[in-house]
C-alpha cells in the first residue's frame, strides 16, 4: 500500500487527510503540533515532529508526500525531497516556485506536481484545457477569492489559509502577460468592480497568481485577480502608504472564525484561437463544518494523489505544474468537486 506523508495540518491540511482517509489510504501526518483534530484511525499516524527533519529522515518503498506547509517552510521542505528522489504533491504555494528545481529533479529522479489548489490549479487545468480545445488561447482572466459572506465594520476578510501567504500575495509584483510579453506590475493594481452573481459587488485587483502559467501557456493577453469586498484592498494600501500597517495586528485581525459564514468564488474567462469563448465559475459555501476554501483546494488536491496512486506513471520525473495533466485527470478533478456539491458553470471536459 501507498503511504501518504501529509506535511501540515492546517484548514486545509486536514481536510485533504480526511479525505484520503475516507478513501482507507495509508497516512503518516507530520506536524509541529498535535491539533487534535483526529480521532484514533487504523489509516492514520501521527508524528508531532519538525516537517523539516521529518522530510530528511523518513524512507519508505512506496511513498507520495503531500507538501501543505506554509510557502516559507514548504519550499524548504520541497528542495530536500528533491534531493532525495522523492514523490512530491507540493501545495505550499511558495513564493520561490518548485520548477526552479528541475534539474535537480531530474538529476535525483524525483517526480513532483506542483500548484494543485483551486488557484493556482483548477484554474491552471481549465485553461490548458481551452488552449487544447481552441487551438490556443488569444486571452485568459482568472478571478478568485474566498470571503466572508457578510461584510463588516473591519476588513470583511478572514484568511482560509496562512494570513502570512496572503500578506505575500499582496505585496509581490503581478507579472502578467501583455501583448504577447511578460511584464511586471505594482502589487493591487487594476483595482476595479465586478459582478458576483451570489454575493453582489466586489472588487478585484492583479495579483502575482499565474506562476506557472506565464511560461506554459502561449497568449496574447494572461492575467490574474484577487477577489475581496470592496474597502478591504483600499484600506490596506491607505495603511501601507501611511506607515501604520502591523503585520502582526494583520494576523490576528485575519484569523480564521468557523462559526462565520464565507464562500471561494472563482470565475475563468478563455478567448480561444479557434473562436470559441469559454467562461467556468466555481463557487462554493463550504460544507459539513469544513471552509469553503479548504474544500475547493482539497479537493483538487485529494483527486491528484488519488489519480497517481491509481496511476504510478501519471509523474514523469521532474517538475510538472497542474497544466500539464491531460484531460481525464482534469475531468476526474471537476466531477470530483461536482459529486462533493461545489457549484461548477460551463463546458464540460470532452476526452
Amino acid at each position: 500500500m501507498t503511504i501518504i506523508h501529509c506535511l501540515g495540518s492546517g484548514l486545509v491540511g486536514s481536510f485533504v487527510i480526511k479525505k484520503l482517509l475516507e478513501e482507507k489510504l495509508k497516512i503518516n501526518l507530520i506536524d509541529i503540533e498535535d491539533k487534535g483534530k483526529f480521532s484514533n484511525n487504523d489509516y492514520l499516524t501521527i508524528h508531532v515532529t519538525d516537517a523539516i527533519e521529518y522530510c530528511k529522515n523518513t524512507s519508505e518503498n512506496d511513498e507520495i508526500y503531500v507538501n501543505m506547509l506554509p510557502g516559507f517552510l514548504g519550499f524548504k521542505a520541497t528542495e530536500i525531497l528533491v534531493s532525495r528522489g522523492k514523490k512530491v504533491i507540493d501545495l505550499s504555494f511558495s513564493e520561490t516556485t518548485p520548477d526552479s528545481l528541475n534539474q535537480k529533479a531530474i538529476d535525483s529522479g524525483a517526480r513532483i506536481l506542483w500548484d494543485v489548489g483551486i488557484a493556482p490549479g483548477f484554474s491552471n487545468m481549465l485553461i490548458a484545457y481551452a488552449s487544447r480545445f481552441g487551438g490556443g488561447i488569444s486571452n485568459a482572466e482568472i478571478r478568485v477569492g474566498g470571503n466572508p459572506v457578510e461584510r463588516d465594520e473591519k476588513w470583511s476578510y478572514m484568511a482560509p489559509f496562512s494570513p502570512n501567504d496572503v500578506i505575500a500575495e499582496y505585496t509581490r509584483p503581478a507579472r502578467i502577460i501583455k501583448s504577447g510579453k511578460i511584464i511586471t506590475l505594482p502589487a493591487l493594481t487594476d483595482i476595479h468592480k465586478i459582478n458576483v452573481k451570489q454575493a453582489g459587488v466586489m472588487e478585484s485587483f492583479l495579483t502575482d497568481g499565474l506562476r506557472s502559467l506565464l511560461s506554459t501557456i502561449p497568449a496574447e493577453d494572461m492575467t490574474e485577480y484577487t477577489v475581496r469586498w470592496p474597502g478591504h484592498i483600499q484600506r490596506y494600501i491607505d495603511e501601507r502608504d501611511s506607515n501604520v500597517l502591523d503585520q502582526r495586528q494583520l494576523i490576528k485581525d485575519w484569523k480564521f472564525d468557523k462559526s462565520r459564514s464565507e464562500f471561494t468564488w472563482m470565475e475563468i474567462k478563455v478567448n480561444c484561437m479557434n473562436g470559441e469563448n469559454m467562461t467556468w465559475t466555481v463557487y462554493d459555501q463550504g460544507k459539513d463544518e469544513d471552509s469553503s476554501m479548504a474544500r475547493t483546494t482539497g479537493l483538487v488536491t485529494a483527486s491528484c494523489v488519488k489519480q497517481w496512486i491509481s496511476n504510478p506513471d501519471l509523474i514523469q520525473v521532474g517538475v510538472h505544474p497542474p497544466e500539464s495533466l491531460p484531460n481525464e485527470v482534469i475531468a476526474n478533478v471537476s466531477q470530483l468537486l461536482k459529486d462533493e456539491g461545489v457549484d461548477i458553470n460551463g463546458p464540460g471536459i470532452i476526452l
